[in-house]
């Protein structure tokens, strides 16, 4: 059986059988991961040139697309490749990267969804001080504090799984590199030390967990006793988008990894990563626009821009001619 020093490449899941099916599989992530990177840049590019937004909240809107966008370019563009090009290989490097960013750019949305939480809390529950606790020197330390933390777990969890003797052969059930799929390859008895990290991270996690569903009953204990219906509506505008997002990761991402090995298959896996993936970085700018109305008037105050610049310069070029 080959060992991880032997191992220079990873066969991936195929994403479809027949070539007609896998080029099917290629335009339909394209027009996916198109779409992403459409709602997320307009987003990005909202927050970031719109004075009116530049608040915490819009702050940490902007790290959550910019983590949007990391997290659906670790994945989707190696998977298009391989269905275009009729392959399933990735290099050892290549793997080893797709866990790092892969395992950063998730933990980091998390990370960032729970500060959002915060966020609203004290926006909703202490008004009076919102102006102290999340001023920008607050906002820039909290995100730090995330990007870093996360940045420190995902190289010990890859050094840790790609430090693991590998005997069970190289090919991985799944259509991008996955830790749980590579430490079904390591040797039996060799991976206690991932499995360590892995439920550290899940307690980090459930403690996450625990602060966002506090934060939320508080929220909305304190905007039921709100006396005024626009005061209620505004807040609610702000909050479920955000409890949207967070309960869509939550879900698709606790199904992923806890779901009885019973009624895993590859099929069901390939399924679920599809789910916690990459739905979620696509359908975010739609969830957040939906209900909010300033990034709908500052989203479309970008989409406008850059029509009318685009005209002109058609313009521009027509009269030269």
């Amino acid at each position: 059986m080959p060992n991880s020093s032997s191992i220079s490449e990873f066969l991936l899941l195929p994403l479809a059988d027949t070539r007609q099916l896998q080029l099917l599989h290629f335009w339909l992530l394209l027009g996916i991961y198109l779409a992403a990177l459409l709602g997320n840049g307009l987003i990005s590019t909202a927050v970031a040139c719109d004075r009116r937004l530049h608040t915490p909240m819009y702050f940490f809107l902007l790290n959550l697309a910019l983590l949007d966008l990391g997290c659906i370019s670790t994945t989707l563009p190696k998977a298009m490749a391989n269905a275009l090009w009729d392959t399933r290989a990735i290099s050892y490097a290549g793997c080893a990267a797709q866990i790092f960013f892969f395992v950063f750019f998730l933990s980091a949305e998390y990370a960032v969804l729970t500060i959002m939480s915060y966020d609203r809390y004290v926006a909703i529950c202490k008004p009076l001080h919102y102006g102290t606790l999340m001023d920008s020197r607050a906002c820039a330390t909290m995100a730090a504090a995330a990007w870093g933390t996360v940045l420190l777990c995902s190289v010990l969890h890859t050094a840790s799984t790609f430090s693991l003797p590998l005997c069970q052969g190289n090919v991985v059930n799944q259509f991008f590199c996955e830790i749980p799929q590579i430490l079904k390859l390591s040797c039996s008895g060799f991976y206690l030390r991932e499995v360590v990290l892995l439920i550290f991270s899940t307690c980090l996690a459930s403690g996450c967990f625990v602060f966002i569903v506090v934060s939320y009953v508080q929220i909305f204990m304190a905007v039921l006793r709100m006396p005024s219906e626009q005061g209620r509506h505004k807040a609610f505008s702000t909050c479920l988008p955000h409890l949207a997002v967070v309960s869509l990761f939550l879900c698709t991402a606790v199904f992923a990894y806890l779901k009885p090995p019973s009624i895993s298959s590859p099929s069901m896996d390939l399924m679920v990563a599809v789910l916690y993936s990459v739905v979620p970085p696509a359908v975010n700018p739609l969830i957040y626009s939906m209900r909010n109305r300033e990034v709908k008037d500052a989203v479309w105050k970008v989409m406008t821009k850059c029509v009318s610049k685009s005209v002109n310069g058609r313009s521009f070029r027509i009269h030269d001619l």
